[in-house]
């Protein structure tokens, strides 16, 4: 496997700004310091195994919301077999999805938004960039109020005391009370500090996380199996609602679903698969941490929520509920840590690290992969993520609408790399402004890629927010996925 340097072509020779100023000495000749920094520079070595890409698909999943996502498959009225078969057939697309993006950026060692620059220009990839950095500050800031939430519960449940505290009406400040800020910062301030540390820390903290939930998952499991009892277990949710061919389209939407969950990830999946030792690694690590890893997790998951029923009476689709509901103080606080752990180690590896490449990437000189990272943490405190997922209107139309570019993104990404450039890309030139590189297009902006995305992105959104076609919502990422690539293909000609 080819390993890559941070400065291809020779040593580096010391460059000057406009202004006559040195730039960066580590910076090689004929890159520009409008597109380069270290942390944006291709990697000197890739170390991450095929368990490395497995543990950053197990903390993914196993989250609060995850959890609920995979429980609320099993309610939709069909049998447990048709919803595993949706089930394998969705993960199995985003496994395939995946590999294709993941290509690029394994290939030549950039993120996401440098392989980006392939496609809409060296300039023209901030837009992509930062479309997918505010999808992520806007979700890393709700998952990290869902993360205090449950936190709250937990504390409320040995501290009582402390109820009038967790009232926005008695102690509360810009709508959340006071334990709920206390709870939310403390999160905010744990994943801040994993974040500092560097790649090499959140790979060690994911590597642990993911198998740490899965542990208590199935002790939790194995629990209330235990105290329902085995036979009074049903794990048709929702009851069988479809027979004949009519569960067809329902199957086909589980399927949909499945991709749609997945889809921020998958977008900038490049920013974790260019840590890659080797192609093959990522597809392995692939493999395992979706079909296998999603099955697994799905069907423990059911399993615990069926068993909500017969022990408490209710059907309870939060894991952070249901551990609450246990005799056991320990086993509380245990279940409760881990399932905070495993939501900060989504939301690092979903919602952190892709904003910090994103916008390191509109200002490389200002702004590092840490101060990236940290301008959208303090961002998703500033939008007030509490108000905004407690208003259904106001979070389905952010983002809904934003959501609806991250299909036409990404089939204008894959088209272009292995339909019109066969999976070639110049190094050096995604580094280069000068007009003859190979990635300035026209003023640096590929009008081609933006002119495909747009009517792409449009259609989507009008899908999702049009009355009469909302029935095509839930194809959203299917329908601008096709037509962003059908479009750019026609362009590209």
């Amino acid at each position: 496997m080819a390993q890559f340097s941070a400065a291809p072509g020779g040593p580096a020779v010391p460059t000057y700004d406009e202004g006559g100023a040195p730039n960066d000495p580590s910076m090689p000749s004929g890159y520009s310091e409008r597109l380069y920094n270290e942390d944006l520079a291709p990697l000197r070595h890739q170390t991450w195994g095929a368990y490395n890409i497995f543990a950053f698909w197990m903390s993914d999943v196993h989250s609060v919301g995850g959890y609920v996502f995979a429980g609320s498959l099993f309610a939709l009225g069909l049998t447990s077999w048709q919803v595993l078969i949706a089930l394998l057939v969705g993960i199995t697309i985003v496994n395939l999805l995946c590999n294709l993006i993941a290509k690029p950026s394994q290939a030549n060692g950039v993120p996401y938004p440098v392989a980006c620059r392939a496609t809409f220009g060296v300039l023209g990839a901030n837009i992509p960039a930062v479309i997918r950095g505010l999808i992520a500050v806007a979700w890393y800031g709700i998952q990290t109020y869902l993360a205090s939430s449950a936190l709250v519960i937990v504390v409320l449940k040995f501290v009582p005391q402390w109820l009038p505290y967790a009232d926005v009406h008695q102690h509360g400040l810009f709508g959340l009370s006071t334990l709920g800020w206390c709870g939310f910062m403390l999160l905010w301030v744990l994943q801040a500090l994993v974040f500092w540390h560097g790649m090499e820390t959140i790979k060690k903290f994911i590597d642990f996380a993911g198998p740490a939930v899965y542990v208590v998952m199935f002790i939790l499991a194995g629990y209330m199996v235990y105290r329902a009892g085995w036979r009074n277990i049903g794990i048709n949710l929702g009851g069988v609602k479809y027979h004949g061919m009519e569960v067809v389209p329902v199957m086909i939407t589980a399927t949909s679903l499945v991709v749609s969950y997945f889809s921020g990830p998958m977008l900038n999946f490049g920013d974790f698969s260019r840590y890659g030792k080797s192609f093959r690694s990522v597809q392995r690590g692939n493999f395992w941490g979706l079909p296998v890893n999603f099955l697994a997790f799905s069907l423990v998951t059911v399993v615990t929520t069926a068993a909500t029923l017969p022990v408490f009476g209710q059907l309870i689709t939060d894991p952070v509920e249901t551990v609450g509901r246990i005799d056991y103080p320990t086993a509380v606080i245990l279940g409760a840590l881990t399932f905070t752990i495993a939501t900060i180690g989504i939301n690092i590896v979903a919602n952190f690290v892709s904003p910090a490449f994103d916008f390191s990437n509109v200002a490389p000189r200002l702004i590092s992969w840490r101060a990236g990272g940290m301008l959208a943490a303090v961002a998703s405190i500033f939008i007030t993520p509490w108000n905004l997922f407690n208003n259904p209107a106001v979070i389905h139309y952010t983002l809904d609408i934003l959501g609806s570019f991250i299909g036409p993104l990404y089939g204008v990404l894959i088209i272009d790399y292995y339909l019109v450039k066969r999976q070639k890309i110049v190094l050096d030139d995604l580094y280069s402004v000068a007009p003859t590189g190979s990635y300035w297009y026209s003023n640096g902006v590929n009008y081609r890629a933006v002119a495909a995305l747009l009517p792409a992105a449009l259609i989507a959104v009008m899908c999702v927010m049009v009355p009469a076609l909302d029935g095509m919502a839930n194809f959203s990422w299917f329908i601008g996925a096709g037509l962003g690539a059908l479009f750019y293909r026609v362009l590209a000609r």
